[in-house]
């Protein structure tokens, strides 16, 4: 498996591409990464160093890897922070080069915009993109709450209005493709206080992942599910079967980094994780 990843990148710490092509790496998907930012860490620490990419950049190293002949091999891409508006060209520029060589690949759009605990926190254009334009060339979307609200425009507090607002996005996505939704940090009015709900739509059914609520929050857990999602979506062909292993996997890891008492996931010390997670949870359709 081949997935071409263009999202952030951190030298400490574990966000963005520093947080999707390990756990990509140890399943056995082969990882072409390029990265939209490069910043010293992420920016929740309040400070950081480094430079954003531009778009005319990221088009560029798209089209060396195709001068390599390497896209008819490629089978997914995968988006994720992108840190200016004017990346996002240049994603869609390599989506198309890739389905243009290999017809049967993937887009899974991670479209990050911002949190419910931090509003929204990339530049100005970039959602418009990513409602705009992005998605409605997305097989495969990963938003969290905040994310599905901002897109759809529907206030996400009970099952009815997940599956409601699910609908109406993948109803902006691509018309011929999976249209297939992981929604992630959910709590609607079944979920109880000590747990944390993922769903999955696709194919007009919806399934939901229920786990233990951890005290811990970490940046970059976000692009870590969206990775692991869509390799388990590729290699099983099933939304459910992506739900159980990417959200038994990521429970497992943030277990862990929990009990460490670390602000950084530990990625490499629980890779055991991604492969044979320590609990499987299983998902119910509703």
């Amino acid at each position: 498996m081949n997935i071409l990843s263009i999202q952030s990148w951190v030298a400490y710490g574990h966000v963005g591409n520093a947080s999707a092509v390990f756990p990509l790496q140890r399943l056995g998907a082969e990882v072409w990464s390029i990265n939209t930012v490069q910043f010293s860490n992420h920016t929740g620490y309040g400070h950081w160093t480094g430079d954003v990419f531009t778009g005319e950049s990221v088009h560029a190293l798209v089209d060396g890897i195709a001068a390599r002949d390497a896209l008819p091999r490629c089978d997914a891409v995968l988006s994720g922070y992108m840190g200016d508006a004017g990346i996002g060209s240049a994603i869609l520029h390599a989506v198309a080069r890739v389905r243009d060589a290999n017809p049967q690949a993937l887009y899974c759009c991670d479209p990050v915009i911002g949190d419910t605990d931090t509003g929204v926190y990339v530049r100005p254009g970039i959602e418009a993109f990513l409602r705009d334009h992005a998605l409605p060339q997305a097989d495969i979307a990963t938003p969290n709450r905040f994310e599905l609200e901002r897109l759809t425009g529907i206030e996400c507090t009970t099952i009815d209005a997940v599956k409601q607002a699910a609908v109406k996005l993948a109803g902006m996505m691509k018309p011929d493709g999976l249209r297939c939704v992981l929604l992630t940090s959910l709590e609607t009015e079944t979920t109880p206080g000590d747990h944390i709900d993922m769903m999955a739509a696709e194919a007009g059914a919806f399934h939901l992942l229920r786990t233990p609520r951890l005290p811990i929050a970490l940046n970059g857990a976000g692009d870590a599910i969206a990775a692991l999602f869509l390799f388990h979506r590729l290699r099983s062909g099933s939304a459910v079967t992506a739900l159980e292993a990417a959200g038994s996997s990521i429970h497992g890891l943030l277990r862990r980094t929990a009990e460490a008492g670390s602000r950084e996931i530990l990625m490499v010390a629980a890779q055991d994780e991604f492969v044979s997670p320590t609990e499987m949870f299983a998902a119910v359709s509703v």
